[in-house]
């Protein structure tokens, strides 16, 4: 039989909130992977308070917790720490991203879930890892990028640094965070041996210093990588130009310089002693960005970008959030996608970004309620009755919220 994705009949369990760790438990999902989400008592996953809502449901939580399934556990009850335990028994691995050190507090450390199932993967993410000297403070994804050196790479060079409006470190580590278990589960295979692994945002974001720390060492110090504003400080023309009702980008290695002087009808510009190698464009970048932009301010942005293209300069209009999601490029791959949540309704949100021919179409998932299987997971994986937990829920050791008058439960396999 066809299995519904790559990942069916792998167990996760995930004590992950936000944005890093439930990346990652979302691809899973996303993957076919069976994923319960732990969700401590009372309140659970602070993103179930993020907007925008509607009828009670956060599109934030919404969009990172599609496909799983969702328990509420007061864990620091030693009745719900042993319910936790029984499930650790029972998957293929444990994800959390507490602070360095509170999931030992809370009783489930890997020295304790390695006795509990010595084929379980634990991974722990964190802001800092779970060593060296900063691993104890908190930390944030914006936190990270200002230590990584990435931050003093945004903005101008005589202006603060800028940080953009997305989350690209807790993206970033969560996907590391999947390489490293997709690895493991095949050492797993090979080997039968459990693991423990530990990911960082400020290592993921060390990560993508693709030049600058080359460049730095390799240089002694000669080469200081620093922020330049609209335009790469390494390489010209490459930046950003403005045409008359917008932007584009574009790229212009040295392939692509004759092509440009072309498309401008700039032929002299193609031989000209002062821009024919990249090292003398960089030196006259900003005479080559006054050269551009007098030209594009005749173009409309579209119009400017069709004529680039059609001679092959790689460029690309800067859209808008708006815009993106309008596109037909996105919208035709699913890169932005509508699902139909139970509660909440229709909303678009990011589609997966990985692809594979054998599972070509996405998997239809609806994110939990708080507390939802509650009865399902602990009756099935930790060997209590539902008469047990509807009496654990009453004590509060679980938590759930009532799902709204004709909304059904959604039972995973």
């Amino acid at each position: 039989m066809q299995p519904k994705h790559m990942m069916e009949g792998y167990r996760i369990l995930d004590f992950t909130q936000f944005l890093a760790g439930p990346t990652t438990t979302r691809l899973l999902a996303e993957m076919g992977a069976e994923v319960i989400k732990v969700e401590l008592a009372p309140a659970g996953d602070p993103t179930h308070q993020l907007p925008h809502r509607r009828a009670g449901r956060s599109g934030y939580y919404i969009q990172q917790n599609r496909g799983k399934k969702s328990v509420c556990v007061d864990i620091r009850n030693p009745k719900g720490l042993a319910l936790i335990k029984e499930l650790v028994k029972s998957c293929d691995v444990l994800l959390e991203n507490f602070s360095p050190g509170a999931i030992a507090r809370l009783g489930l450390g890997w020295d304790v879930a390695r006795q509990l199932n010595p084929e379980l993967i634990m991974c722990s993410l964190s802001a800092f890892g779970q060593t060296g000297p900063l691993s104890e403070l908190p930390g944030f994804d914006y936190i990270a990028m200002a230590v990584s050196g990435v931050m003093d790479m945004i903005g101008d060079p005589d202006q603060p640094p800028y940080f953009p409006m997305l989350g690209i470190g807790d993206v970033s580590a969560g996907v590391h965070a999947l390489a490293a278990i997709n690895a493991a589960l095949l050492y797993r295979y090979k080997t039968g041996r459990g693991q423990y692994i530990d990911i960082s945002l400020l290592d993921s974001y060390f990560h993508s210093h693709e030049i600058n720390v080359q460049a730095y060492s390799g240089s002694k110090g000669k080469i200081v990588p620093r922020r330049s504003g609209h335009h790469h400080y390494a390489a010209a023309p490459l930046g950003l130009f403005k045409c008359r009702d917008g932007y584009l980008f574009m790229v212009v290695m040295a392939r692509q310089w004759v092509p440009l002087c072309k498309a401008m009808g700039r032929d002299d510009l193609v031989d000209n002693p002062n821009y024919d190698t990249n090292a003398k464009r960089v030196q006259n970048r900003l005479e080559i960005v006054a050269i551009i932009e007098d030209w594009l301010r005749d173009y409309d942005r579209d119009d400017a970008l069709r004529l680039l293209q059609d001679m092959h300069v790689p460029v690309a209009p800067v859209l808008s959030v708006p815009e993106a999601m309008e596109h037909p490029h996105l919208i035709e791959r699913e890169v932005v996608r509508t699902i139909h949540d139970r509660g909440y309704g229709d909303l678009q949100i990011p589609g997966i970004p990985l692809r594979f021919s054998d599972f070509p179409e996405p998997l239809d998932l609806q994110a939990p309620y708080l507390g939802e299987h509650n009865r399902e997971v602990f009756s099935q994986f930790a060997g209590v009755t539902v008469a047990e937990v509807a009496a654990l829920e009453a004590e509060g050791v679980l938590v759930s919220e009532p799902l709204p008058a004709g909304v059904a439960t959604i039972a995973r396999a």
